[in-house]
């Protein structure tokens, strides 16, 4: 099974997966609307505005795994973004990132990028992978590395 063909449901609970975004680079993150790090919503926000012409996408799926950091229902969590942040980019609905209840996809990504010292765990809320437009995971930041950062990156590695 590819990346693509995992079963997900989007924020609005709709079955989908991530067909659509074939021949894509997506950065796939776990957010939380309650976190210290809520604010990278704006950078990701830029982020996908910017480079979206050029096969990018920002794919959010919440996560109330982290000091209960998403306590809210997917209405409240899609209102939250777009009002505070004008969020556009994909939302999914909410998943569990670790544990025995990880979803496939977290599942997925961690198997193919592991974090600091080989863990594969997620620490936190943000952290974020980069996926190739042919489906391979190629990068995993930290929740800690901004969306700034990773342009720089983009910019250098990907949209030279």
């Amino acid at each position: 099974m590819s990346i693509y063909d995992i079963p997900l449901k989007t924020i609005e609970y709709k079955d989908t997966t991530l067909k659509e975004y074939r021949n894509r680079y997506m950065l796939i993150v776990n957010v939380a609307s309650k976190c210290g790090f809520t604010k990278q919503y704006e950078g990701l926000e830029k982020l996908y505005k910017k480079y979206k012409d050029r096969n990018f996408v920002v794919l959010g799926f919440p996560c109330n795994q982290f000091a209960s950091q998403e306590p809210g229902s997917e209405s409240d969590i899609i209102s939250f973004c777009k009002i505070n942040y004008d969020v556009t980019f994909p939302m999914f609905s909410k998943i569990y990132v670790n544990g025995d209840n990880t979803h496939q996809l977290y599942k997925y990504l961690k198997s193919e990028k592991s974090g600091l010292l080989g863990t594969q765990m997620i620490k936190w809320n943000f952290t974020k992978f980069l996926v190739s437009d042919k489906g391979q995971v190629i990068k995993r930041f930290a929740p800690f590395t901004t969306p700034e950062k990773i342009d720089e990156y983009l910019t250098k590695e990907i949209f030279k």
